[in-house]
């Protein structure tokens, strides 16, 4: 009598479970990683910025002048430089001219610089390239030779401004010597610095204008608005962030013009009557060699620059993080 075969089915071994794979590290080197690009950036920008900032807000505590260029030991002081340059008639009268004359300057220089990137958007292909080759040859020029190129435009023997200015009604300003009063040399300073402004304006609004869907402009149109209202109500809205960028460089920049001022002041105008910020820091510390004074002074026009833009800054901090939630 056979015995019964019983096949008996053996289950394999269960193969030894994987452990999960840890993409926390990964997660954590891939957060990291756009920082550890921009350190290097970061710390030449600090080495470069910061270094001297803080040597001039150190100095700015200090009595610091002719003697201590020489070897002598400067001598804290602590708050004495911003008190006496606070209490200053002469710095509050050079304050409020820089306010103005920024203010002149960038809100001109804005408007201009909207209306020829507009007129970008109008024009031909050949007409655009002709006008963008020009703004750069414009921004090329180094801002001395813009300045010599303006003064003998505005020369009183031989000007060609007042040549025209002659020959279209006023007869007076033949001969006008704009570089011998303050308001002449305002004048001066004030379109050298616009002229110097435009390319940057007109480059950075018309590449936000450029990136406007002309679906968006098409149903506003056949929606009835105007092109006023278009522009008003579809157009900035979308173009705000760049005028906001360009703006607040226009402020900063305006504030502290320095090359035009001085370069005209050379031409024998009265130097208290037509100083800024910049040029009136420089009559200070190197013309009378009070470092700690105008380092002093320096400082309080960072801090107000910082202040003025600040609501600017935050404005578009909140905006870049609405777009980017």
């Amino acid at each position: 009598m056979s015995t019964p075969v019983i096949d008996v089915e053996v289950a394999p071994e269960a193969a030894p479970q994987q452990p999960a794979p840890r993409t926390r590290p990964r997660r954590v080197r891939g957060a990291l990683l756009p920082y550890l690009l921009i350190a290097p950036l970061l710390a030449a920008v600090l080495i470069a910025l910061g270094w001297p900032l803080l040597q001039q807000f150190v100095m700015s505590l200090q009595k610091f002048g002719l003697a201590q260029q020489f070897g002598q030991e400067p001598e804290w002081v602590g708050l004495a430089n911003y008190g006496r340059i606070l209490t200053d008639p002469n710095m509050w009268v050079v304050f409020f001219r820089s306010v103005l004359f920024c203010a002149v300057c960038a809100s001109l220089s804005m408007v201009i610089g909207m209306l020829i990137a507009l007129l970008l958007t109008k024009v031909s292909s050949w007409a655009r390239i002709a006008l963008q080759v020009t703004l750069l040859l414009v921004w090329a020029t180094p801002a001395l030779v813009t300045m010599v190129i303006w003064q003998w435009l505005f020369d009183a023997r031989y000007g060609l401004v007042n040549w025209i200015l002659a020959r279209i009604g006023f007869p007076d300003m033949a001969g006008f010597p704009w570089t011998s009063t303050p308001m002449g040399v305002f004048t001066i300073a004030a379109i050298t610095v616009i002229w110097g402004s435009l390319p940057l304006i007109v480059f950075m609004i018309y590449s936000a204008l450029t990136q406007v869907p002309a679906e968006v402009l098409e149903a506003a149109e056949l929606d009835g608005a105007g092109p006023w209202t278009r522009f008003r109500h579809v157009t900035m809205p979308l173009i705000t962030p760049a005028v906001m960028i360009v703006g607040l460089l226009q402020i900063v920049w305006d504030l502290r013009v320095f090359t035009q001022i001085y370069v005209l002041q050379q031409a024998g105008v009265s130097i208290e009557e037509t100083n800024l910020l910049g040029t009136y820091i420089y009559r200070i510390g190197i013309g009378q060699g009070e470092y700690g004074d105008a380092s002093a002074l320096a400082t309080i026009v960072l801090i107000l620059t910082l202040l003025l833009t600040w609501k600017y800054i935050a404005k578009m901090f909140a905006q870049q993080k609405e777009v980017s939630e």
